[in-house]
């Protein structure tokens, strides 16, 4: 089976770059694919993709190095085994507020004994090899998503969970889960902060890594080096509509300066 480059980085003791794909395109997708990122992660539940646009765009990404991630939009077994059977190798399930909830999603993942995986992996053959059946249960990754005040209860319940590989956190909803306003790259002085860096200490604890979304890359770098192995930045939309008003920013103030001369 192909190996999940992201596992190898996680063990390294590295951090994965995850890119976002919210816009329901093959040519987003392949515009991502080709700038360097460690895996891509297809986001079903906030992004605008359904199965149908999620499969081109996995056989898109499936041209690169680039692992395939997916942000399923609910912990639904018919929908993971699915998105997984299209050759996806990561799976990020939200809202994971317990430890049944755990153990349910990554059972979903796994194939008997282990889960309860149904087999018929159609392109999960074709893009992971004719010995996927065997391997599938390790080289998938597995995230629960920490974002709610009863996951925050049961973070060791959660994190212990047999067959979890990581958690990820999403600020905007763990923030509204301790009475603040939803937003990335939360600062020091925050009460998201000291969330997010009590979340990591157990998942430290607990021996599994930690990701989290972050709006810039210089707040990523600063996740990283507090001991964050999988960091997203942004997503296929924000960096058109942040390159957009960039631009269109610059000409303004350069038609503005224009003007201003004239008088």
């Amino acid at each position: 089976m192909r190996k999940n480059k992201a596992k190898e980085i996680i063990s390294s003791g590295n951090a994965v770059i995850n890119g976002w794909l919210q816009i329901p395109s093959s040519v987003s997708a392949e515009t991502m694919s080709q700038q360097g990122w460690d895996t891509l992660t297809i986001d079903m539940q906030h992004g605008l993709i359904d199965y149908t646009n999620a499969l081109p765009i996995l056989q898109t990404i499936s041209s690169t190095n680039v692992m395939p991630f997916a942000r399923v939009n609910w912990n639904e077994p018919g929908q993971i085994m699915k998105i997984l059977d299209a050759g996806c190798y990561g799976v990020i399930c939200p809202m994971v507020s317990n430890r049944d909830e755990a153990e349910k999603f990554v059972q979903a993942c796994k194939y008997p004994p282990e889960g309860y995986r149904s087999f018929g992996p159609m392109r999960g053959l074709i893009y992971g090899g004719p010995d996927y059946g065997d391997h599938a249960n390790d080289e998938i990754l597995k995230m629960a998503m920490i974002e709610t005040k009863e996951a925050l209860e049961n973070l060791d319940k959660i994190m212990s969970t047999p067959g979890l590989d990581g958690i990820y956190i999403g600020p905007a909803d763990l923030s509204l889960a301790i009475g603040e306003k939803p937003g990335f790259d939360k600062g020091e002085g925050t009460k998201a902060y000291s969330t997010i860096m009590k979340i990591l200490e157990h998942s430290k604890k607990n021996n599994i890594f930690a990701g989290i979304h972050n709006g810039s890359a210089e707040y990523a770098k600063k996740m990283i080096e507090k001991g964050f192995q999988f960091v997203t930045v942004g997503s296929d939309s924000r960096f058109i509509s942040a390159g957009a008003k960039a631009t269109i920013d610059s000409l303004k103030d350069t038609v503005k300066s224009e003007v201003s001369k004239t008088y």
